[in-house]
């Protein structure tokens, strides 16, 4: 859990599909104000049973106090979920942490593509609303097993609705489901015809974001934004030698043995960092590098922020260079 915890209250639970439901938390004191965030932010919610998940927002932050999730009840919880779906409450105090946005949306972008896929409609819904909010030109790839397994599609539906009679832009909305068409989509046919500088957004289960990535393959980097949920594949072999962290602000200095992780080492030491999903997913635990190499193994820094080596997700990188000296 981040260190900038925050007290909310579950106001409301709603079932939003099969299998799906609705979380909205408001401060649990009156006087506390919730921290502003964008769309394609998430936040980590602290569970009764120890364990920590980070969830996207769903709504807009426009100030009025709510923070609204959507949770996927996950045949192969490992407790997460499960508890959200089993043992939350309406009127339960729980911590949740300020948001973080590594997925962020490009509001100036001419055109975007927001590519969705079950439960990965949260994120991508709530950059729905503010690209249509703005009034800039936006089609949604909705994917899901079946109807009754997509949530928010009313919600959608009202929206593209209100922006149809208040003369707004066209919003382009497809939906694919697989029982229905009888597999995935093509998102290669449905991405040939767009501009160069089309912005694409895609979050999902593993093989669509795959199919995405193939999809986008030769469009600028800059124009392709994606999420995780799991951790994907990542390139390279697993470094074989141990290394050495100074942790400068801590004046300590760890040795992180072969197949170690780096976070577990900085725990032992008695260093409390911000962590939460242990696979490089939600950016919890990113810390500024000062010196050394890191070998970067998380799902969220782009080439560019890798080839920096300003920062790094001390939960599953590593160092490639000996040493590393961190701003912990």
């Amino acid at each position: 859990m981040s260190n900038d915890s925050l007290q909310a209250i579950v106001y409301c639970l709603k079932y939003e599909a099969e299998g799906v439901v609705g979380v909205e938390l408001r401060p649990a004191d009156p006087a506390m104000v919730f921290p502003a965030f964008e769309p394609g932010a998430h936040i980590d919610l602290k569970l009764g049973n120890g364990l920590v998940r980070s969830y996207s927002l769903v709504n807009l932050g426009n100030g009025d106090q709510r923070y609204v999730i959507g949770v996927l009840k996950d045949r192969n919880s490992r407790g997460g979920s499960r508890f959200v779906h089993e043992q939350l409450r309406v009127g339960q105090v729980v911590t949740v942490s300020a948001p973080r946005n590594h997925f962020k949306l490009n509001e100036d972008a001419h055109q975007s593509v927001l590519v969705a896929g079950g439960i990965g409609i949260t994120p991508i819904y709530c950059m729905l609303q503010r690209l249509v909010e703005l009034g800039r030109s936006v089609d949604l790839i909705y994917c899901a097993r079946n109807r009754a397994s997509a949530a928010f599609l009313a919600d959608i539906d009202a929206l593209v609705a209100k922006a149809a009679l208040s003369g707004g832009k066209t919003i382009g909305v497809h939906y694919h489901f697989d029982s229905e068409q009888g597999g995935p989509p093509d998102l290669s046919s449905l991405f040939a015809a767009r501009d160069s500088d089309t912005h694409f957004y895609c979050c999902g289960p593993g093989p669509m974001l795959d199919a995405f990535v193939d999809a986008c393959a030769g469009r600028d980097e800059a124009c392709v934004h994606l999420e995780r949920f799991a951790a994907g594949k990542v390139g390279g072999s697993t470094p074989q030698m141990g290394y050495v962290v100074e942790l400068k602000k801590s004046k300590k200095t760890v040795l992180v043995s072969p197949g170690a992780s780096l976070l577990d080492a900085v725990l032992d030491a008695g260093l409390t960092p911000s962590f939460s999903c242990r696979e490089g997913l939600c950016g919890a635990c990113e810390t500024r590098v000062l010196e050394g190499t890191v070998d970067h193994r998380d799902q969220i820094l782009t080439k560019a922020e890798r080839t920096a080596n300003n920062t790094m997700m001390i939960c599953v990188s590593g160092c490639s260079s000996g040493t590393l000296v961190l701003d912990l």
